[in-house]
């Protein structure tokens, strides 16, 4: 069995900060991780292989120093690491990031499942997965808490709703999008990470996946961000005086006035 992950190098959100002046997010200075999101998916394919036998291929689309990502994924357990960097491929919205890697993914052939973290912790659209399964032409399932079975012909899963959960079948190839109570994502342990700097990411450009550049980077991108920002918060306190029996009084005052 073979498995994609798709994963994504994210700014750290603990350090996210929005510039007023431009309402660009500031970059420069804030450490870049993996989408906290990914780690679920990632470790969800690592027991799937563990369970099943086959392999996990990671993949990632950015510039450069997204290997960065994909050796982490190595240290977890990931066999092979694939990075979509090109100069082509920048400004990409979700469509067109859809579109990139589901040609890389046609590249890598006798793909049985492609799993997915929910959403990115940067953009928090969650349409790339759904987005990657139409254009591979084949079924998705999104928000999976669990997979409850595995064949090579079929997947079972328990798909997260707002009042439970839905139990779902469907037939492989596909596409999951995984959220984080399906697992614990597990550390590197030291073999790992001494493997990882030993790696070969593999670098794929426009040429490589068959790509058209019509499709690709900001040509294929319908949507474009103009501004990003942060809401202002605006905050009134206001203190009560007197005995208790006083000041619960003045508090229901003000609460029946509202």
């Amino acid at each position: 069995m073979h498995i994609v992950v798709c994963i994504k190098q994210v700014p750290d959100p603990s350090q996210a900060r929005i510039d007023r002046e431009t309402g660009m997010v500031i970059r420069e200075g804030v450490d870049k991780i993996t989408n906290p999101f990914d780690l679920y998916a990632l470790e969800e394919a690592l027991r799937l292989k563990e369970a099943q036998g086959g392999k996990v291929t990671a993949l990632s689309m950015g510039p450069p120093a997204a290997a960065e990502v994909l050796r982490d994924a190595i240290a977890m357990g990931v066999d092979h690491g694939v990075l979509l960097s090109a100069r082509g491929f920048a400004g990409a919205d979700t469509l067109a990031t859809s579109y990139t890697l589901a040609q890389a993914i046609r590249r890598l052939a006798d793909v049985h499942l492609i799993i997915c973290g929910k959403q990115a912790a940067d953009g928090d659209t969650a349409q790339v997965g759904p987005g990657l399964a139409a254009n591979l032409d084949i079924p998705h399932i999104t928000q999976v808490r669990k997979i409850a079975q595995i064949t090579k012909e079929s997947l079972q899963v328990e798909r997260l709703t707002d009042t439970g959960y839905e139990a779902i079948e469907v037939n492989l190839p596909a596409v999951i999008t995984v959220v984080k109570e399906i697992n614990e994502p597990r550390l590197p342990g030291l073999r790992g990470m001494m493997r990882a700097k030993k790696a070969e990411i593999q670098v794929w450009g426009p040429e490589e996946i068959d790509a058209d550049e019509t499709r690709i980077g900001l040509k294929g991108s319908p949507t474009q961000v103009w501004r990003t920002f942060e809401p202002e918060i605006h905050r009134k306190g206001e203190m009560l005086t007197g005995t208790p029996s006083e000041q619960a009084a003045a508090l229901w005052e003000r609460l029946r006035a509202l």
